[in-house]
């Protein structure tokens, strides 16, 4: 039967006394331990005692006094047994069901490959500010793995730890969150290079007849992200308006021991409908044709279940690698083989912006969140503009002035 509350110690008591333990040699090591009751079990009415250790007596005792403060405001918690390893494998499993396929697989990647084995095998409640700086600092300066990470890859593995972390807050595993008081890497802008007139020219003349020349010139006049023009499907394509409906990007789905193709919802997870030249849906009508003589060819093998506009020769999604791998031989081709496929997308911003198109008008067709963001990505474009502009009043005084 529980013991009365009157015959129980108070939360908080607790003794101390001298211990010795044996280390692997046979060497004898004095040290401290403290036991505080922190609690009782609601069902035998006996004490939960926690232990505390130190080299001395008075660490022992300055312990033991912040687990008695701790009991008297309620604030005290039950130590956290699970290794930062063991609750990282339950926070990506459990809590990021509301998350994207894709963003799963990223955290799961850095989780596995960057964060478990530096730090895995660390207590969670143990682990610190310290720890989290090292690790970055170790990252960015290549001494963790075959070669430095970039600072953002780095400021991406952060976004993971610091989530997981948080939830281990919530759930009363950890007092405070490690991760919230890091200096990250300062990120370097990426200079952004789109193609000129002249080297859109002849990138055009040099994907001619090539299996990807639709594909290029959509995602080069539409401003498409790559994932997007892969994730095109004939429904978000009208034909009769000269219309894009992006609605969603291909993404890679990567699983133990098989990969597979998966429609997402864009990068902002918003839908976007741009109005293309008619070089664009000339493009998607010859492609359309393509598709059709691919799809008599391959009979019963064609397997477009996605519906996808560009695909390989039975239906099936194009591998990224394949198509990057074709651009960046094009690219080289007319001097350019520093360029990216998201250069493309660049290059429909600055055309635009060159050519007249208002930043309104350009932000809804690149689908960023606000004009003041395509502003300061496109800052270069404006400023030419500008300098346009002042060219162009030069000339008007000068006329009127005589």
């Amino acid at each position: 039967m529980p013991r009365s509350a009157a015959k129980r110690g108070a939360n908080g008591t607790g003794s101390i006394r001298e211990r010795t333990r044996k280390t692997k040699n046979g060497k004898q090591i004095k040290y401290w331990e403290g036991r505080v009751t922190v609690g009782f079990d609601p069902g035998t009415g006996k004490q939960k005692q926690r232990t505390v250790t130190g080299k001395t007596q008075k660490e022992v005792r300055e312990k033991m006094q912040e687990m008695e403060v701790d009991l008297s405001r309620g604030t005290y918690q039950e130590p956290c047994k699970l290794t930062v390893g063991q609750w990282l494998d339950i926070w990506a499993e459990t809590y990021t069901i509301n998350c994207r396929e894709r963003s799963k697989n990223i955290y799961k990647s850095d989780i596995q490959l960057h964060i478990k084995p530096a730090m895995g095998a660390i207590s969670l409640e143990t682990l610190n500010a310290h720890t989290i700086q090292t690790f970055y600092n170790d990252l960015v300066q290549g001494k963790i793995e075959k070669k430095p990470l970039s600072p953002k890859t780095v400021r991406g593995i952060h976004g993971v730890l610091r989530k997981a972390l948080k939830q281990a807050v919530l759930n009363g595993y950890i007092r405070s969150n490690p991760a919230d008081s890091c200096t990250l890497p300062r990120r370097i802008k990426p200079e952004i290079k789109p193609f000129t007139e002249e080297e859109v020219a002849a990138f055009l003349k040099e994907i001619e007849g090539h299996r990807f020349e639709d594909l290029f010139i959509t995602a080069i006049f539409s401003g498409t992200r790559e994932g997007e023009v892969m994730g095109l499907t004939w429904d978000c394509i009208d034909f009769q308006q000269n219309k894009i409906l992006v609605r969603q990007q291909l993404q890679l789905h990567q699983e133990v021991g098989v990969d597979s193709y998966i429609l997402e919802e864009t990068k902002n997870g918003k839908k976007r409908k741009i109005t293309v030249a008619s070089k664009v849906m000339n493009a998607l009508r010859h492609r359309k044709v393509v598709q059709t003589e691919a799809q008599l060819m391959a009979g019963a093998d064609w397997d477009n279940k996605l519906n996808l506009v560009f695909t390989n020769e039975l239906g099936q999604p194009l591998k990224k690698s394949t198509v990057y791998r074709a651009f960046k031989k094009a690219a080289a081709a007319i001097g350019r083989p520093d360029a990216r496929f998201h250069d493309l997308r660049h290059t429909f911003a600055t055309l635009s912006l060159h050519s007249g198109d208002d930043i309104k008008t350009v932000q809804e067709n690149l689908g960023h969140a606000t004009a003041a963001f395509t502003l300061d990505v496109y800052a270069h474009a404006t400023d030419m503009m500008k300098q346009e502009s002042a060219d162009r009043m030069d000339a008007l005084i000068q006329r009127i002035s005589g």
